[in-house]
């Protein structure tokens, strides 16, 4: 691990709702991510928050009197997204994010100054609007979790239900980026094509089976040349940071539409991110080895093995999805947990996604999204999307007030969250992915 003084669990913000118990944006996180306030004109532009605000960049670099590196990567969040700040490397996103720190810290000498200096321009985050904090450019989704492969295998080949290539290759799909959008997004339920066991010919209308899959996202900093691979030990340099992802499914479309080419329709609907991009260097401190592979599982091949990646090539996070349906709200309930699992528990690591994608010398560029998969575990509760959890809805999810689910229904509510919790460490979080399902939009043909 690279730990450094951001990451100092003792460090306390001049921001004191940063130091609450638990929040999600203490000053060891500092996330990135596009705002506007709300009810205004403004242009989009970059922020950085840090407890219940958000440091206005623009002005930030302005202000803080900021140079070189620092100041480049500042100045490059004043546009509406921060693909300008990815393209500048890991070396100014580390800039910016210690002249950050060092800015917002109490204690430090001269902090009564700076703080007198800077909060004019920290922007309440209730009166903020949060924005898609990138264009994604190119969407790949993962298959990363053996344990999600295997319950979702085990319901269509019981006596094979783990394909032969997956322990030796990262599996993904390129999914839609046009239809990627930021939490608080309403997502239409989709319409598209199905056939029924029994029927003689397909049929269009609603989705019927609608799901969601609890993922990461991660978001590609700066790219490499087409034609030229990127190195396992290198990989990360290449990733800026994590989003949490919902990766919203259209099972029965899936399950007529699917093969031989792989999912189309039944994903490219919708697909919901945080808008808050933790970035890899503050999750330096929640390393942890690459998942452990059961004796007689076949060594990765040399283009996907890295001994500090083994050592280390892990992230403990954990994430977890909640439920809140219509008659939940109109009775004041609270969302309903369904599921929480960790990212640690996948079979690939983040730098084996990177390097394998890149290995036929596809260029990544700044802004790219990669999919972790659906994150599911081994133990009860931590399976990550519906289908897993009721077994294809053969059990039912009972919900408070009395309803059950199978999958989502109009008026539902998911919310997904993620947090990094680590003794010794500060707990960072990730802010919400949530989505609300509204009802299909029938199309004519005509």
């Amino acid at each position: 691990m690279r730990l450094n003084p951001t990451h100092n669990p003792k460090r306390r913000s001049w921001v004191e709702s940063a130091n609450a118990e638990g929040c999600e944006f203490p000053i060891q996180n500092l996330p990135f991510g596009v705002f506007r306030r709300k009810g205004t004109d403004e242009a989009p532009r970059g922020g950085v928050a840090i407890g219940d605000a958000i440091v206005d960049l623009a002005a930030f670099a302005k202000a803080a009197r900021l140079r070189g590196a620092a100041r480049e990567a500042a100045r490059a969040c004043a546009g509406p997204t921060l693909n300008s700040l990815l393209e500048l490397g890991r070396g100014h996103w580390s800039a910016l994010r210690h002249a950050l720190s060092r800015a917002l810290a109490l204690g430090e000498p001269g902090w009564e100054a700076r703080k007198a200096n800077l909060s004019a321009h920290l922007v309440p985050m209730a009166e903020a609007e949060l924005l898609l904090p990138v264009a994604i450019g190119d969407y790949t989704d993962f298959y990363t979790s053996v344990f999600h492969a295997t319950n979702i295998g085990r319901m269509f080949r019981p006596d094979n239900p783990l394909m032969p290539n997956y322990k030796w290759v990262p599996i993904g799909y390129h999914g839609r980026a046009s239809s990627v959008v930021v939490s608080g997004t309403p997502v239409v339920r989709p319409s598209g094509q199905t056939k029924a066991p029994d029927a003689a010919a397909p049929s269009f209308g609603p989705c019927k089976r609608l799901d969601y899959e609890v993922e990461l996202g991660f978001v590609v900093g700066a790219g490499n040349r087409l034609g030229e691979a990127i190195p396992l030990a290198a990989a990360l340099d290449h990733v800026f940071g994590v989003v949490l992802l919902n990766d919203w499914s259209a099972r029965d479309i899936q399950a007529w539409e699917y093969q031989p080419l792989g999912p189309f329709l039944a994903k490219s609907f919708a697909t919901t991110v945080s808008p808050w991009i933790v970035t890899m260097e503050a999750l330096e401190p929640y390393r942890v080895p690459a998942f452990r592979r059961e004796a007689g599982d076949p060594a990765p091949l040399p283009h996907l093995f890295d001994a500090t990646d083994q050592s280390e090539g892990g992230y403990a996070i954990e994430v977890e999805m909640w439920l809140r349906s219509a008659k939940m709200r109109d009775a004041q309930l609270p969302p309903h947990r369904l599921s929480l699992g960790s990212y640690a528990s996948c079979y690939w690591t983040l730098a084996q996604t990177v390097a394998h994608h890149a290995s036929n010398g596809c260029n990544l560029r700044a802004g790219d999204l990669l999919g972790s998969g659906t994150i599911s575990g081994p133990e009860p509760g931590s399976q990550g999307a519906l289908i897993e959890i009721t077994q294809g809805g053969k059990n039912p999810v009972s919900l408070p007030g009395g309803e059950t689910r199978t999958f989502v229904e109009d008026g539902d509510e998911v919310v997904q969250r993620g947090r990094c919790a680590r003794d010794g460490y500060a707990t960072i979080g990730f802010g919400e992915a949530a989505g609300l399902v509204l009802p299909a939009k029938l199309s004519t043909g005509v």
